[in-house]
């Protein structure tokens, strides 16, 4: 990942990068990273995020479609 600082504003390119760093998922893999997490928590976890995007993405089509 990179970031360009332009005019020396150091603090514009930091929150460049926070924002890109956001987006990429960097900041919620590092926090689970800290502990460990059995396998079964895994899957679950995963299992309940996918079931998460599901249900907003079907949000956001009955949304744009409006039915």
């Amino acid at each position: 990942m990179q970031v360009f600082v332009r005019d020396n504003d150091v603090n514009g390119a930091l929150r460049v990068l926070k924002k890109k760093m956001q987006r990429e998922g960097v900041f919620r893999e590092m926090k689970q990273r800290r502990a460990y997490e059995k396998p079964s928590e895994r899957a679950a976890r995963e299992k309940a995020e996918g079931v998460r995007r599901r249900r907003k993405a079907l949000r956001k089509r009955l949304e744009r479609e409006g039915y």
